[in-house]
């Protein structure tokens, strides 16, 4: 097969891999770029697609979506969206930045979505949200809930937004307890960090080796092999982006819910309302951006006590009578 000939089967196998996202919609109507680990992670790209779903419900408007399994791929997803004529385009996840960043600037009528980073270019609106606000509600929670005074942290791929997640979730339970421990591990340095449950487990399995009853997995995927190790070990783990209390009811603690799934929902709607705005969004407690679950699965766990003194600091931190120290803001978790 000749170069010219092999390029054009290339650009062909890659044309049908794009071709065949699910397309639900019309071409005019919104678009969603997953991160790795598929939109059926039980975590946070799954939460971006629950508000898309939510929107298609509510409104009656399909949407189309593209589930990344390569990096190079981002880039030539977005771009294909915005040939099609889809709007807005959103890219759930840090990892979008680039591709976005490009492509938006080839398309500069598209509206463009950016989640968990900024891009400042004046068709894209940056949601962000203040996870070491909720981070420091479950860390409360998980020290108040430990026998051991050991509490424990698995982080996925290892980049300062998941050290803000570790950093909020430490002050929190340092805020409980003083004198409780805290480990932390996280899980590589690459994509594959999201989306690794047998080392999610491991990882358990070794803290709670150390006397660790607690642990908060900001993992992805990943967690779920947290979440069962805390189960097979009789142990409680913390969820997060979306609820997760229902993964292992009895083991699961808590979620430290980010509410992807309004975020992408509100920006969806607003396109279609005709009043969406480039810009930085920025969602802490005060916004409902954050936040920690209770329901049916997990409220035999929570005593009245913790809730009163998790509600209290909520109100705190919302009024600034707390301040959550943010890890991004120096790279450091000081408290």
């Amino acid at each position: 097969m000749n170069i010219a000939l092999r390029a054009a089967v290339a650009a062909a196998a890659f044309s049908f891999s794009i071709a065949g996202f699910e397309v639900v919609g019309a071409a005019a109507d919104p678009a969603v770029v997953y991160d790795s680990g598929g939109k059926f992670d039980k975590s946070f790209n799954e939460a971006a697609y629950n508000g898309i779903e939510k929107f298609k419900q509510e409104t009656g408007t399909g949407y189309q979506d593209f589930e990344v399994q390569t990096d190079a791929q981002r880039e030539q997803a977005f771009r294909r969206f915005a040939q099609k004529g889809a709007d807005p385009i959103v890219g759930v996840g840090f990892s979008q930045e680039t591709a976005i960043k490009k492509v938006a600037a080839e398309f500069p009528d598209t509206h463009f979505v950016i989640i968990d980073s900024v891009v400042d270019l004046p068709n894209v609106q940056s949601i962000v949200f203040k996870e070491h606000e909720g981070s420091f509600l479950v860390g409360m929670l998980a020290a108040m809930a430990s026998k051991s005074a050991k509490v424990g942290f698995i982080g996925g791929m290892d980049i300062p937004l998941i050290r803000r997640f570790e950093c909020g979730y430490e002050q929190g339970a340092k805020y409980a307890n003083k004198d409780v421990a805290v480990t932390q591990n996280m899980t590589g340095t690459t994509g594959a960090a999201w989306n690794d449950p047998t080392k999610g487990g491991e990882l358990a399995k070794g803290q709670f080796d150390q006397g660790v009853d607690v642990i908060f997995a900001a993992a992805g995927g990943t967690g779920m092999g947290v979440y069962q190790a805390a189960k097979d070990n009789g142990k409680l783990a913390i969820g997060v982006d979306s609820n997760q209390n229902y993964v292992q009811p009895g083991t699961m603690l808590t979620s430290m819910m980010k509410r992807v799934d309004v975020a992408v929902y509100e920006t969806a709607k607003a396109a279609k309302d005709g009043t969406w705005k480039a810009g930085i969004i920025e969602l802490g407690l005060a916004q409902a951006g954050v936040d920690w679950a209770l329901d049916d699965n997990n409220k035999s766990l929570i005593s009245a006590e913790m809730k009163e003194k998790v509600d209290a600091a909520k109100a705190d931190i919302i009024s600034g009578k707390i301040k959550v120290h943010d890890y991004m803001a120096d790279n450091a978790c000081t408290y």
